[in-house]
């Protein structure tokens, strides 16, 4: 019942109870309750764990626990429940009786639960509408002290499935709002809050039980290869700098100059034809020794079909809202491609939230690339408020602006006008240091000049700039100068696997 098809749909909680709902009508009493219980703990006995707790909460997702726990002494285990509060629902109410009844052992209170091998989350699934409280907050709080592994059924309690928040909204510490569990076991369908903001770290590894049911449709998913094929087909021999298209990056104000350059440096490792830098504190012509390739130019110096990146370094002094106003007009003339970032998005939001991309020509796409504060300037709201719900502020914004929208952090959302979304599932804390978005910025500037399709080539560029965090195998230790170089040896891999993930030249 294991869902483990790529591209995986995400489905927010209304659709989940609605599943649930219509599969009730034609189903036992108790049967989904009872396939969760029985899946979670096949794959509990799989991680060989000889003791195991289960804190069961007084719903459906205690339920499910009781249910685990009688599957697992049928298998032979060690188990026990503690039960933090009386079941409120009939088939939580049953399944916690046939726990009683058959023998099983419910433990007097929580701190009798420890010393085992293994300790699973039971208390609240999708349906908590309030932040947790009392003997269910304490619960939370002392599973996350213990040194054995936890493991969540179907969300980590506290956790808001939709939105990857603490549920209501709630401040503090994330040790002391809900539970972190090492892996969680989650039912029917992927959640989008298990991929994103404080869901990240409160998931653990997802692992997916369909419980025999199917539901598709959804358009909101994690970004996978296959996303983005058409840009893994290996490059023909016969080809040159021009077939691969050309990227200006604009920015560097006084003192910002490297900025750009980290820019410029990725769009030309990621596979642009040429790559030109417009530094708007200087009209002189400079030289990067590291990466002489990259032309530094002149603004009436540039060729006409770039794609341009522009924000990198670039300030919000008068100097840079004339480029970032001439990038505008460019693009639009031009019916170029357009990736704004940094203070290109800080100036727009001068004008938020009336701002509002013209309209596109012959394809030609604009993208926004902002972290949380850049997003909220935009939708004139605080941070606060966008990371509550990272993927409503990153759709807000992209229907408003009418460009496709990066919305940075972790579990990166990309959002299209036209209401589709991905979280994309690569990179890590590796990734939050100086300079790492102004490579971003031109890595998507290279997919963009390479790609016919706009939203695969923003997938691909954030796919892979995550993937090479990833690579490099630490939560420290990674600069903005080491993310292109590996994103490319990744790409390169992918390429040479073309055939497996559905590439082919055309």
């Amino acid at each position: 019942m294991t869902a483990t098809v790529p591209p995986r749909e995400l489905h927010r909680a209304e659709t989940l109870r609605a599943a649930e709902r219509q599969a009730a009508a034609t189903l036992a009493a108790g049967t989904l309750m009872q396939r969760a219980g029985a899946a979670a703990a096949d794959w509990i006995v799989a991680q060989g764990a000889r003791s195991v707790r289960i804190i069961c909460g007084p719903g459906n997702n205690g339920g499910d626990g009781y249910v685990c726990a009688a599957e697992l002494k049928r298998l032979g285990a060690d188990v026990a429940c503690v039960a933090l509060a009386a079941p409120t629902t009939d088939d939580a109410r049953a399944a916690a009786a046939r726990w009683r009844d058959g023998g099983g052992t419910l433990l007097a209170q929580i701190d009798d639960a420890a010393g085992a091998d293994l300790l699973v989350d039971a208390i609240f699934g999708i349906g908590l509408a309030r932040p947790l409280h009392g003997v269910f907050l304490a619960a939370a709080r002392w599973l996350n002290q213990q040194s054995c592994r936890v493991v969540a059924l179907d969300v980590p309690s506290g956790l808001d499935a939709d939105t990857g928040a603490w549920v209501a909204g709630g401040v503090g510490d994330a040790d002391d709002l809900g539970v972190i569990a090492d892996a969680t076991l989650t039912f029917i369908a992927d959640k989008p809050g298990l991929h994103t903001g404080d869901g990240c770290d409160a998931a653990g590894e997802v692992v997916v039980f369909d419980l025999a049911l199917t539901i598709r449709g959804s358009a909101l998913r994690l970004t996978a290869v296959t996303d983005f094929a058409a840009l893994l087909v290996p490059r023909r021999r016969n080809s040159h700098k021009g077939t691969y298209g050309d990227v200006l990056v604009v920015g560097g104000g006084r003192g910002m100059v490297g900025a750009p350059v980290l820019g410029a440096r990725a769009a030309l490792r990621l596979g642009a034809g040429r790559v030109f830098v417009h530094l708007i504190g200087s009209s002189q012509s400079r030289f990067d020794p590291a990466q002489p390739e990259l032309m530094f130019r002149a603004a009436d110096g540039i060729p006409d079909a770039c794609v341009q990146v522009v924000g990198c370094g670039l300030g919000t002094d008068a100097l840079a809202a004339e480029a970032l106003a001439h990038s505008l007009a460019r693009a639009e003339q031009r019916a170029a491609h357009l990736v704004l970032d940094a203070d290109a998005l800080n100036l727009l939001a001068t004008r938020a939230p009336a701002w509002r991309a013209p309209a596109p020509r012959a394809g030609a796409r604009i993208v926004l690339t902002p972290h949380p504060l850049e997003a909220a300037r935009l939708l004139a709201i605080d941070a606060a408020s966008v990371q509550r719900d990272r993927i409503g502020a990153a759709c807000r914004l992209a229907v408003a602006s009418a460009c496709i929208v990066v919305l940075k952090g972790a579990g990166t959302v990309i959002a299209t006008p036209d209401g589709r979304t991905w979280i994309n599932p690569t990179g890590g804390p590796a990734l939050a240091s100086a300079g790492t978005g102004d490579v971003l910025s031109g890595m998507i500037g290279a997919m963009l000049a390479q790609g016919k399709d706009a939203v695969a080539a923003v997938l691909a560029a954030v796919w892979l700039h995550g993937a090479a965090a990833d690579d490099h195998g630490g939560d420290v230790g990674l600069v903005a100068s080491d993310i292109a170089p590996r994103a490319a040896t990744r790409l390169a891999a992918l390429r040479k696997n073309a055939s497996i993930i559905g590439a082919r030249r055309r």
